[in-house]
């Protein structure tokens, strides 16, 4: 019997954004028949313990959904600590799961695509994740495709996949260079994925999901990605975010339809990898010419995580 998979959302210090995620979220056909989680992290400095008063005060007044646990982090975790150790908690219950953040808004239709790839493909060794979200690409794609690697502006897994996990990202690094994988792993010198990294490890950017992506993209494991997307992400002009620019590159329209999800070969898209290649160049015009090497004084204009 298909089940469906609880909803896990972290949410920090933003209540008006928080409001707007809630409300589409329950809007979901399936969101009544679902459990939800709800991770808030601690303020970070007492200047922040109202913004985080208020994102808790909502979260009593929680609707629509079949049960709603809630865990109010006492000290401030951060976003990587936070994300790690929730998903990790939530598997230790559940065999699947679905995760999003306090700034990704999803369509009606969001939890049934979830849930139905999540039961279609629960079995398939190297399919490690589903995501909701897909880039504005201009060249066509599928309706769904398949994508070498990781997403984190929605996703889902199970637990046997996030159990292969490697949060270290030194030795991330370390084998992406000693396979010879940098430079594909950077869309042919089109998206700074390893800069992203280097970044993570120097402790200037606090995260979780550059990990979860080279461990996927490592082990030659995909994500699931529709055609078009089914979350919008709402917190690029908030400046209560970081290591996120004021981009309207990444903006996309909301689709507000059933996506059908039918079984396909599980390879990766060559097509969609195009796709995304040639979004990323285009996105990232301003890079320097492809080098698979460092990336050296490249200014990151998106981010897999933001310090909090």
């Amino acid at each position: 019997m298909n089940k469906l998979a609880p909803i896990v959302l972290f949410a920090y210090r933003r209540p008006d954004h928080l409001t707007r995620v809630l409300a589409n979220l329950s809007a979901n056909k399936l969101a009544a028949e679902s459990t939800l989680y709800v991770f808030s992290d601690g303020p970070k400095d007492p200047t922040l313990a109202k913004e985080v008063a208020d994102v808790r005060a909502l979260l009593d007044d929680i609707r629509n959904f079949a049960q709603v646990r809630i865990f109010r982090r006492e000290s401030n975790f951060g976003l990587a600590r936070s994300i790690i150790e929730g998903v990790t908690q939530v598997l230790a219950e559940h065999e699947q799961i679905i995760v999003l953040e306090d700034d990704i808004i999803v369509g009606r239709y969001f939890l049934q695509y979830m849930n139905d790839a999540l039961n279609l493909y629960r079995n398939e060794e190297r399919i490690a994740s589903i995501t909701g979200y897909c880039y504005p690409v201009m060249l066509p794609v599928e309706e769904t495709f398949f994508i070498r690697g990781a997403e984190c502006w929605s996703w889902a897994t199970w637990r046997n996949q996030w159990a292969k996990f490697n949060p270290n990202g030194s030795e991330l690094l370390a084998n992406l260079y000693a396979r010879n994988l940098a430079y594909e792993f950077d869309y042919l010198g089109n998206m700074p994925f390893t800069l992203m990294l280097r970044n993570q490890i120097a402790g200037q950017l606090d995260s979780w999901a550059i990990r979860w992506h080279a461990s996927c993209f490592l082990r030659d494991t995909l994500t699931l990605y529709p055609g078009r997307s089914l979350v919008q992400n709402i917190g690029f002009f908030d400046p209560r975010a970081t290591h996120v620019s004021n981009t309207h590159a990444y903006d996309v329209s909301l689709y507000q339809d059933p996506i059908a999800v039918k079984r396909k070969p599980v390879v990766e898209s060559q097509t969609g990898r195009a796709a995304f290649r040639d979004y990323f160049a285009r996105a990232n015009r301003s890079v320097p010419p492809p080098r698979p090497a460092a990336w050296a004084g490249y200014k990151v204009t998106y981010s897999y995580g933001k310090n909090r």
